[in-house]
Formats: structure tokens, sequence, C-alpha cells
């Protein structure tokens, strides 16, 4: 994957660093990437797909019904493994090799993305439309994305860690949301990611850390 540069999203990204609400400050960033493999991307597709299909064979030996079946396709595995490596880039010093695929999951529109906006970043909105001439944060942020990838040709996918695979959480967030979207045919992908972090906080960054574990569990149940 290689990050690449868009002006669209530079006055969002701008407005989205530390943004502060009184008791809250909201961090938030649009990137997006081609899916063109590095050397060590190429090496983490290889080991994700060997056992995404280890996790099948065995799977479907002992339970005809597993929700699994689907990764037999290879183009969900594709996917999977683009979605996995794009956080690895957004995070760089956060091993993500062990998250499960049942913590992504594929949105039918843009609906859900829209709900998430209008719910967590009411009052950002709000200091975007001061200081934007009463533009809407959330139409900005769709032309933008639009601009970029063309959203009516992308998959568009959520990402609903636990605690243990988002790096946030470690940082002290109340809040995050994780949504990519996805264009086959331009092999891009476009992340945005924002989380909200108390004033009581002692740390409050973006920059993910290290996991502590270093055990790979198997790529399972994705909503692909």
């Amino acid at each position: 994957m290689k990050f690449l540069e868009y002006t669209p999203f530079d006055s969002i990204n701008l407005f989205l660093d530390q943004l502060n609400l009184g008791d809250c400050t909201i961090r938030g960033n649009l990137e997006a990437f081609s899916c063109k493999h590095t050397a060590t991307d190429r090496r983490l597709s290889i080991s994700l797909e060997h056992e995404i299909l280890d996790y099948s064979g065995k799977s479907s030996d002992s339970d005809p019904s597993s929700p699994v079946e689907h990764l037999s396709s290879r183009s969900s595995r594709k996917t999977l493994i683009y979605l996995v490596l794009t956080l690895g880039h957004m995070y760089p010093d956060y091993d993500f090799s062990a998250v499960r695929a049942h913590l992504f999951f594929q949105e039918e529109e843009m609906e859900s993305f829209k709900q998430m906006i209008d719910t967590y970043l009411s009052d950002a909105s709000r200091q975007w439309a001061a200081t934007n001439e009463g533009s809407s944060l959330l139409d900005s942020m769709t032309k933008a994305i639009d601009e970029v990838i063309k959203i009516r040709e992308c998959d568009i996918y959520s990402y609903n860690p636990d605690s243990d695979g988002d790096p946030v959480q470690e940082k002290g967030a109340i809040w995050s949301f994780y949504y990519f979207f996805y264009n086959r045919k331009l092999k891009r992908v476009v992340s945005f990611r924002c989380y909200c972090t108390s004033k009581l906080s002692a740390d409050d960054f973006l920059i993910g850390a290290p996991s502590d574990g270093e055990e790979e569990d198997a790529l399972i149940d994705m909503d692909i």
C-alpha cells in the first residue's frame, strides 16, 4: 500500500487535528492509499492468505455451517487483506496481524457513515459551519471523498475493533470509529479514522502504539 497525497483532504484534516470542544478533544483524518503492495505488504499478504485458507479448510472439515464460507472467494480475501494492510499503514507501529475478520462490516450505503458523523461530530459540524460560511462538514467530507475515490463505485466498510485491536483505546479514547472506501477499479482505498479523548487523559495523539501480543489468530467471519 502506498500513501497518496490529495489536497481535497487538507482542509478537513487540518480542522480535525486536535479539535478543542471544551471538555474533550476530537482528532480525525482522511487518507488515501493505492493497493500496490510494497515488499513488506507482499510478505504479509502471503502470510494472511495462507492463514485464511488454512482456517477455512479446517472449519469446513469440522463445521459445515461455518460463517467463513464467503472467504473462499479470492476477491473477498484480497479485500480483507487490503483493509488489514491499510490499518497497518495508518498505524505503522501497531501490529494488526491478529485482527479477526468479523471486526469488519460491509455497509450497504453511505447512510451509516452519515449517521456516525451526525452523531459524534455534531459539535464539530457547528464549529465547521461557523468558520466556513455555513457549509456542512458532512457535505464537505462527502465531496472530498467522492473527488478522490468516486463513492458510487466503492464498497464501504466499517471497522469495529475490540479493545485489543484499537490503538487509540490505549490512549484513553472515549469513542472511536473507522471507515474504509474501497474502489476495486481504481485499486484505491480511502480511510477515515476519528476518535475523542477527555481532557483528563494524559495522552492525546493519533499515532498508534505497538501491540503487547504476538499471537496470530485466524481471520474469520468477515462481512464482505
